[in-house]
């Protein structure tokens, strides 16, 4: 267990800073995280908390250290830059067996087809991906632009200097991924997909 020490700002004599222990540190990182609706990072916390970052990072250690000491069916995972509580990859069959019971707004197989192309080949222009899927996808790049699943990434300098498209901060927290370094192999990726509330 962490000793109760106290955790202060580096300049304690600065009005309105106060000092807390580590233990309600934690505690209320690990509150910040879960209420968060998208990772939060360590300066975010940080800020809220009126600590040092430092601070915050050996709290968040120390709940990872935790979750997975109690075998917990949830983790902290680094995800798109900042932390996130979410479930153990062992339980995903178990989890997403639950989630294909409720109604929910999946994506088509030309959208899904479409966000795969655009995350693996990005930045990626829509003549590319037709010439990469044989058909057009103009209402899969619609719907995965509504869905803030892609973003514009710019213009080609080319010919016409099309579009360019990515993946967004949203796609990685969609689908769990600390970075694009994590992507599924493309074989995966279709079963992964049809997982994710979309």
């Amino acid at each position: 267990m962490a000793t109760e020490e106290t955790v202060a700002h580096e300049d304690s004599a600065i009005e309105g800073r106060r000092e807390i222990s580590s233990g309600e540190l934690k505690s209320i990182t690990e509150a910040l995280i879960f209420v968060a609706d998208e990772p939060i990072n360590t300066k975010t916390i940080a800020d809220v908390i009126d600590v040092d970052r430092e601070a915050v990072e050996k709290a968040v250690a120390e709940l990872v250290e935790e979750y997975d000491a109690r075998a917990s069916g949830l983790q902290l995972r680094e995800i798109a830059g900042g932390w996130q509580i979410a479930t153990r990859p062992e339980h995903h069959e178990n989890v997403r067996a639950y989630l294909k019971s409720k109604p929910s707004a999946k994506l088509s197989l030309a959208s899904l087809e479409t966000l795969a192309v655009i995350a693996y080949k990005q930045p990626v222009t829509v003549p590319e991906i037709l010439e990469i899927r044989g058909v057009q996808s103009p209402s899969a790049i619609k719907t995965l632009l509504d869905k803030r699943l892609i973003v514009a990434k710019g213009r080609k300098e080319t010919v016409g200097r099309p579009m360019m498209y990515g993946t967004s901060k949203e796609f990685l927290i969609q689908f769990g991924l600390k970075d694009l370094s994590e992507l599924p192999s493309v074989e995966d990726f279709q079963d992964l997909a049809g997982g994710a509330d979309s």
